[in-house]
């Protein structure tokens, strides 16, 4: 082993100690994570394509990238925030709250509402069904269809993981003040009201149609 590669393993270590990363009793384990951490920040698309002469939107790339990553860390989030109800942790609590807030949705509406297709949607709501958080009843003017509702169970659910789904909102939103909040908001409905038009009229169009709607 060579001793620059030594030198400059202990020069990366010093960084990592007068990081912010660095706490006390830190392990290899966090010295890794940072190391790995400081590597994603360094790379961008324009980076990874540069070489391969593929054109490259930086901005829309990295937008793409930020969404992709804010959605696994809030589901890892979400998961250990809800701890205190594993029924909830895997999306369950969306279709819950979407419930309480509009009651006797069809199944084919609630799964909409949430944006997922219909064999994942399927699945969470028979989770709540056989956790006993929603009922279904028969359509009153459509056989073919099934109305869902919130259980006493669920009603019960509801009201004890409130105050947990607050604070794991309060933590995702990290440590932006009050009028990053009010702009990111913004652009966040701007961008979903996009694309719940997209899923609402074109969910079966392919990229190249989609493309010309921009």
């Amino acid at each position: 082993m060579k001793t620059d590669f030594i030198i400059e393993l202990l020069h990366q270590v010093k960084e990592f100690e007068n990081s912010s990363a660095c706490k006390p009793n830190c392990s290899v384990e966090d010295f890794r994570m940072w190391m790995n951490d400081r590597k994603y920040r360094a790379e961008s698309p324009t980076t990874l394509f540069k070489n391969e002469k593929h054109q490259v939107s930086f901005t829309e790339n990295e937008i793409c990238k930020q969404v992709l990553l804010l959605g696994r860390y809030s589901k890892q989030l979400i998961r250990k925030g809800l701890s205190d109800f594993p029924e909830l942790a895997n999306e369950e609590f969306t279709y819950l709250y979407r419930l309480k807030d509009e009651p006797f949705l069809t199944k084919i509406q609630l799964i909409e509402r949430n944006g997922h297709e219909k064999q994942t949607g399927t699945q969470i709501i028979k989770r709540l069904l056989e956790a006993g958080f929603v009922e279904e009843k028969n359509d009153e003017y459509d056989k073919r269809s099934k109305r869902l509702n919130l259980t006493e169970s669920g009603e019960t659910a509801f009201h004890d993981s409130v105050e947990k789904v607050n604070v794991t909102s309060r933590i995702l939103t990290g440590q932006l003040d009050h009028d990053e909040k009010t702009k990111l908001l913004e652009i966040l409905k701007k961008l979903n009201d996009f694309h719940t038009h997209l899923y609402s009229e074109y969910r079966s169009a392919d990229t190249d149609t989609l493309i010309q709607l921009l």
